[in-house]
């Protein structure tokens, strides 16, 4: 093909559509059954996502989406993808054969500037999409594609712009990307730790859940584990951030001592006052409980508060 035929643009943007009134209903990560099932195109059912990384169903010609499995606890990706010196993510090609057509279908993706949709495993059964995305670099002898991230208001072939704008708007995105993809993947394995509920008060509404870090990620060990997470409502997530409260390295909960002294209605009694002394809910897996290092790392923290 020299060129995106009018099929192949109609269904791509058909896709985009669909993933924006996807996430726009259910939020920045998809279930793999919703992904799987697709949307109707001229009668013809149209999967984004299929059993293999590199995807193409069957009503066009060049794959659709690319797809990093995501990760199992004490298990390696099959194919471990991530993100190279240039900032772009690193896309490894289907087994070691540059010639599959799996990798061809890639490279020609390349050629042509045809936009694709990088779905990202955040756990088991649910991914984060972002679209359009671009193969701009093949690396045989690395094995690997260089993947950018573009704006999803961005058409098939974008005209008028300079290569370096489109580079450097590209290289922007995909920063942007990849430190959504984190906080997502870091978001979801604490709250699926906690069964999705709060830590302090047991309150059971994802929607008002946040992974609090017990040592923010710039800190050297602040690293995006579930140990170094607690899943909190927004008002003890707040409160934690500001030292209203602390938890002990043997998981009890202590009010600041200013705090415990006020007199301000029921909120403050029953949201704050009366879990001074609670112990919180953590995991029952050793490895996904609170680290008691950082713990106590951080409670010296709100020592200093009080």
């Amino acid at each position: 093909m020299n060129s995106a035929s009018s099929i192949d643009i109609q269904v791509r943007n058909a896709a985009f559509d669909f993933l924006r009134n996807a996430t726009q209903f259910h939020g920045d990560v998809l279930p793999r059954a919703l992904l799987a099932k697709g949307f109707e195109f001229q009668g013809r059912r149209v999967p984004l996502i299929g059993p293999q990384g590199i995807f193409k169903p069957a009503v066009l010609e060049l794959p659709l989406s690319i797809t990093t499995a995501p990760e199992v606890e004490g298990k390696a990706r099959p194919y471990e993808d991530g993100f190279d010196y240039n900032d772009l993510l690193c896309y490894r090609y289907r087994g070691t054969d540059p010639s599959h057509r799996d990798n061809v279908g890639l490279r020609l993706a390349m050629q042509h500037k045809i936009p694709l949709i990088y779905l990202f495993g955040v756990v088991k059964g649910l991914y984060q999409p972002f679209w359009p995305v671009f193969i701009v670099n093949d690396e045989p002898d690395k094995l690997s594609f260089s993947v950018a991230v573009d704006e999803a208001k961005v058409g098939i072939t974008p005209a008028g712009v300079a290569e370096q704008d489109i580079f450097g708007r590209r290289l922007y995105k995909t920063i942007e990307a990849r430190q959504r993809m984190h906080q997502q993947s870091f978001r979801i394995r604490v709250l699926l730790a906690y069964h999705e509920r709060c830590a302090i008060c047991r309150l059971k509404h994802q929607e008002l859940l946040e992974a609090a870090h017990i040592l923010p990620d710039s800190h050297p060990k602040g690293l995006p584990l579930v140990s170094n997470g607690l899943a909190l409502c927004s008002l003890h997530h707040g409160a934690f951030d500001r030292q209203i409260l602390g938890i002990r390295p043997d998981y009890i909960i202590e009010v600041r001592k200013d705090v415990l002294n006020e007199t301000d209605g029921p909120m403050l009694k029953h949201g704050l006052q009366g879990f001074h002394g609670q112990t919180i809910m953590v995991p029952k897996p050793d490895q996904l409980k609170p680290d008691q290092a950082a713990l106590e790392e951080r409670f010296e923290l709100f020592k200093k508060a009080i």
